[in-house]
C-alpha cells in the first residue's frame, strides 16, 4: 500500500491593488495610482501627525477646502494613461531626436551663421526664459503636491519634468551660443536675471507667475496655471518663438519648440481638457466656478501678454505686438472652448 501525499496549500496570489473594487483586473496603470493618495480625506487629519499641526491644516485649508471638490476623484484618468515607466520610455525617444538635432546643427556651425540682430533679440527676448521656466515647473510641482487624487498628480508631475526639460535645453543653448560667436553675455546668468526681474517686456509675466505660486488654493492653482498661465505661456515661447526662429534662419531653435509643442504642450493640453470635463462632468455647477477663476486672472494674463507681444515685435521680421498679442489670446480662448466652458 503506498503512503498518500498531501498536496500543499495552495498560496492565495498576492497583489498590489488591494483597494480595488472592480470586478476585473486593474490595468497596469490603475495599478500603481488607483487610491494612492492614502491621506486625502483620512480623518482626523491627512498626516499622522497632531491634526492642529501645520501641514494638516494646510492641506485641509487648500485642498480638502477648496471649492473644486468631489465625492470621487479616483474615476479621473490621464488620456495617455501614463505610468512613470511608460513616461520614461516616450521621454527617452525626445530626448534621442533633440540630443541628434544639436548634434547636426552644431556639426554645420550653426550657431556662428545667426545674424547679429537676431542674437542681440535672443539674449534679450528669449534666453533669460529660463527662470520663468524654472517657476513654470515649481507650479506645476505645487499642483501635484496638493491634487486630491494619485491620477491628477501624476500628470502634473509629468508636466513639471517636461518644464525641466525645456528649462534644461534652453540653458544649453544658452552656453553654446555664448561659446560660438563670442558673445559671453548671453550665457551670463546674472545679465539674465537682471533682465528677468528689472526688464520692463517682463514685469507682466513676472507678476502674474509670482501671484500664480502662491495660489494655494489647489483648484485655482489648477485654473490659473493651466487654464491661463501655461496657454499663454506656450503660445508665446513654443509657438511664436518657433515662427521668428525659422524667419531668422535658426532652424536649430524653432525645431527644438516644434518638439515641446507637440508633445509636451500637447500632453499638457489633454490632461488639462479632461480634468476639467470630468470635474463639470461629475458636479456642472464647477464650470460656473472655473469660469470665474478664470476671469479672475485673465487681466493678468493679458497683460503678460501684451508685454511680451511688444518685445516679440521687435525681432528682425516679426509681425506687429497687436497681431501677436491676437493669436495668444485666441489660443488661450481656444483652451477654454474645447474644456467646454
Amino acid at each position: 500500500m503506498t503512503a498518500m501525499t498531501a498536496k500543499p496549500a495552495a498560496r492565495k496570489q498576492k497583489k498590489t491593488w488591494s483597494l480595488w473594487t472592480e470586478r476585473r483586473l486593474p490595468s497596469e496603470y490603475e495599478a500603481v495610482t488607483y487610491k494612492f493618495h492614502s491621506h486625502f480625506r483620512r480623518a482626523p487629519a491627512p498626516f499622522e501627525l497632531s491634526e492642529n499641526w501645520s501641514i494638516n491644516q494646510f492641506y485641509l485649508r487648500h485642498r480638502e477646502g477648496s471649492k473644486l471638490m468631489l465625492d470621487d476623484w479616483e474615476g479621473y484618468r490621464d488620456p495617455l494613461t501614463y505610468t512613470y515607466r511608460r513616461y520614461i520610455g516616450d521621454q527617452k525617444d525626445r530626448e534621442v531626436y533633440c540630443d541628434n538635432l544639436i548634434d547636426e546643427f552644431e556639426r554645420q556651425d550653426s550657431y556662428r551663421k545667426l545674424p547679429a540682430a537676431w542674437l542681440d533679440f535672443l539674449g534679450q527676448t528669449y534666453l533669460p526664459v529660463r527662470f520663468p521656466g524654472h517657476a513654470m515647473q515649481m507650479s506645476a510641482a505645487y499642483v501635484a503636491q496638493m491634487a486630491p487624487s494619485a491620477f491628477v498628480t501624476n500628470t502634473f508631475y509629468f508636466q513639471m519634468g517636461n518644464e525641466m526639460r525645456r528649462v534644461q535645453r534652453q540653458a544649453y543653448l544658452a552656453k553654446a551660443l555664448a561659446l560660438d560667436t563670442g558673445r559671453p553675455e548671453l550665457a551670463d546668468s546674472g545679465i539674465a536675471r537682471t533682465i528677468w526681474t528689472q526688464g520692463p517686456e517682463w514685469q507682466g509675466l513676472r507678476e502674474l507667475i509670482e501671484k500664480q505660486l502662491i495660489t494655494y488654493d489647489w483648484g485655482e492653482a489648477f485654473v490659473s496655471r493651466n487654464l491661463v498661465l501655461r496657454p499663454i505661456f506656450d503660445h508665446i515661447f513654443n509657438r511664436e518663438i518657433a515662427d521668428l526662429a525659422r524667419a531668422n534662419d535658426d532652424d536649430l531653435l524653432a525645431l527644438l519648440h516644434d518638439d515641446f509643442r507637440n508633445y509636451d504642450e500637447a500632453y499638457a493640453v489633454e490632461t488639462t481638457k479632461a480634468l476639467v470635463r470630468y470635474a463639470t462632468g461629475k458636479m456642472p455647477a464647477h464650470a460656473v466656478l472655473l469660469q470665474e477663476w478664470v476671469a479672475k486672472w485673465i487681466p493678468l494674463g493679458e497683460r503678460a501678454a501684451r508685454s511680451l507681444s511688444e518685445a516679440l515685435s521687435a525681432a528682425p521680421g516679426a509681425d506687429s505686438a497687436r497681431t501677436i498679442l491676437d493669436r495668444t489670446m485666441t489660443a488661450q480662448a481656444r483652451l477654454i472652448a474645447d474644456c467646454g466652458l
